[in-house]
């Protein structure tokens, strides 16, 4: 439970971390081919450590049924919603595009709870709205704000709704490899975008600032997208989207430290909000008797009270180990999240 909550933290500081690195590096290309080469340096590093791992390229190990999954995942979240995104801060501002990117997770955790039926208690939702206000009040900026044009904002939101959608649909992929669902959704996002920025007009940079940007989108978008699907196996899609919130809190604090930036009263208002937000679902009990149906599935396991089974082969002991394997029909009652494990209804 608790790991699970560092993994969507952890996921939320390298994330907000690119922001100020990629803004180090001083990368002066256009923002469509800049969001697809941190998605490239995201899928090439992954698919190169899922190599190193197995020592070789092995299948998804994705089961029929799940593969309209992640290619939904992938076409919402890595595809149209960067380029909305794009679209969008050509119509508004930064500070604009900025308090509107907090949609994302009140969006995810709405679809979560009306379309995909995750619960969601009263310390949940109050959680979920003190990390999303810590981000309005960060975001927000001391001029007003431009809405002289629509346009802009609604396609800003439309890109938030993308995200949300998507972070839903990888939520029911999230059992599966985490190295094998970012290296896709890095290579085949990162792919479209740089190609659109190219036939575009957009050119690529030298080797010298190419490097180090793969570099950050390996670790800003890759190894944080691989702890963000370890913490929606574990969290769900509402509670890891309110921790993931907490990036651009990381972020600024990365330029503070970094970069020297000015500390703003903001700063630390947002600070202490996302920290009652973030204290708020730490100390979240939910239990209640209920049931598990018969559920077919592989993922990494230890042979706890939901993992009762045989095994089909010889087995040394050692875990945790991953293989497929069945549940069977069982009731009984214990504290719990929506995890691959608890996706019942109330």
């Amino acid at each position: 439970m608790y790991a699970s909550m560092l993994f969507a933290l952890a996921a939320a500081a390298l994330f907000g971390a690119s922001t100020p690195l990629a803004k180090m590096l001083g990368v002066t290309v256009s923002p469509l081919l800049l969001a697809g080469l941190l998605y490239l340096g995201s899928g090439v590093g992954l698919a190169a450590t899922r190599v190193i791992r197995d020592r070789g390229w092995r299948a998804s190990g994705l089961a029929a049924g799940e593969w309209p999954w992640l290619l939904g995942a992938i076409a919402f979240g890595g595809i149209l919603a960067p380029a909305a995104l794009m679209f969008g801060l050509t119509r508004t501002s930064g500070a604009t595009a900025s308090l509107m990117l907090n949609l994302e997770a009140v969006l995810t955790a709405l679809l979560a709870w009306l379309v995909f039926k995750e619960n969601a208690d009263r310390r949940v939702v109050l959680g979920m709205i003190a990390i999303v206000a810590g981000g309005v009040v960060l975001a927000w900026p001391a001029e007003a704000l431009d809405d002289h044009d629509m346009l802009g904002p609604m396609t800003v939101a439309l890109a938030c709704l993308g995200w949300a959608i998507d972070n839903n649909l990888t939520r029911k992929v999230s059992a599966s490899d985490a190295l094998y669902l970012a290296c896709a959704k890095g290579l085949f996002a990162g792919a479209v975008n740089t190609c659109l920025a190219l036939l575009g007009g957009a050119q690529l940079p030298g080797f010298g600032a190419l490097a180090p940007t793969l570099l950050v989108g390996f670790l800003g978008y890759g190894v944080s997208l691989v702890l963000f699907v370890l913490a929606l196996r574990g969290l769900g899609s509402a509670r890891t989207g309110a921790y993931f919130s907490t990036a651009p809190f990381m972020g600024a604090a990365i330029s503070v430290l970094a970069l020297g930036e000015p500390v703003r009263l903001s700063f630390w208002i947002a600070a202490g909000l996302m920290a009652i937000g973030v204290v708020l679902h730490l100390t979240e009990r939910h239990a209640h008797e209920h049931t598990h149906e018969p559920l077919a599935h592989s993922h990494r396991h230890v042979h706890d009270e939901h993992h009762q089974h045989e095994h089909d082969f010889e087995w040394e002991g050692a875990e945790p180990h991953s293989h497929p394997h069945e549940h069977q029909a069982m009731r009984h009652s214990h504290s719990h999240f929506p995890d691959v494990h608890h996706r019942h209804s109330h």
